[in-house]
């Protein structure tokens, strides 16, 4: 049984803000790879636990968010450059998808680190349903037909989770505490404004991920058809609304694609003329 763990750094206990603990130079970074990198380890332990055979874990963080030397030696570790496409190395061979470190879509109330690809991002939609990083992942894989399993991150990805991917067994290691209403600020404003955060112990949060992870798989064994997807009619319609950032002013894109989503995801951003 294959498991494929897409992982971030926004969303893991411990990385009490952007600048300081993702960004390579950033005072705390190396620690911040180290606290992502235990979560990590802790799904890889909690997966083997539950019966996953294979274990391949995708560094999704920009930067990069995984320290190679400290990863299980049980797992994979696959990182890209700018050549990366949805689903990053994700095809129907695996029996399952989770995610760890994960933070909520653009504009949730009550979330910390909150941003969509990059803080520019207003909301992303696909017919109507909003989504974030999570939601990309997680449709490409209802298209393939590998159902999403787990995810692990802010107390407000794990209601993101469950509201698009019924059954997913989550685990919430911190909670943002920073409201939202927030679409007249500007990128860089909007960065700023979502640090807020109360996190648990990193040991407590690791418990509770290997955990759930064990749980995931086990039910997944037991119970496959409990973890579900939305309903989405074709033709696919993808709607991007961003912020002001830099010189570049607030735009609206829109992009359609007959049958596939996953061609969706990795088409560019078609701006609407005004």
């Amino acid at each position: 049984m294959k498991i494929l763990i897409m992982c971030d750094m926004e969303g893991v206990a411990g990385i009490l803000n952007h600048d300081d603990w993702v960004l390579r130079g950033g005072q705390f970074y190396e620690r911040g790879l180290r606290l992502a990198t235990e979560e990590v380890n802790a799904a890889v332990d909690g997966f083997f636990a539950g019966g996953a055979t294979e274990v391949l874990v995708v560094d999704g963080h920009g930067h990069g968010g995984i320290n190679p030397e400290m990863l299980d030696e049980r797992a994979q570790l696959y990182r890209c450059g700018r050549e990366a496409r949805h689903p990053w190395m994700l095809d129907d061979a695996f029996a399952g998808l989770a995610f760890v470190g994960q933070h909520a879509k653009a504009g949730t109330p009550n979330s910390h680190l909150t941003h969509t690809q990059w803080f520019d991002h207003l909301d992303m939609t696909v017919n109507g349903v909003s989504i974030g990083e999570y939601g990309q992942e997680a449709l490409c894989a209802m298209e393939l037909g590998v159902p999403t399993i787990f995810a692990a991150g802010e107390q407000a990805l794990c209601a993101e989770a469950e509201a698009l991917t019924p059954g997913v067994i989550t685990v919430a290691v911190k909670r943002g505490v920073s409201p939202d209403g927030l679409d007249d600020l500007d990128a860089d404003a909007y960065r700023a404004a979502k640090l807020g955060a109360i996190h648990l112990a990193p040991p407590r949060a690791r418990a509770l991920i290997r955990a759930g992870a064990k749980k995931a798989v086990e039910k997944l064994k037991a119970v496959p058809q409990a973890f579900r997807y939305p309903f989405l009619q074709r033709p696919y319609t993808r709607i991007v609304r961003l912020r002001a950032h830099g010189d570049c002013p607030a735009y609206t894109a829109r992009d359609i694609h007959p049958d596939s989503l996953i061609a969706l995801m990795n088409m560019r951003y078609t701006k609407v003329e005004e």
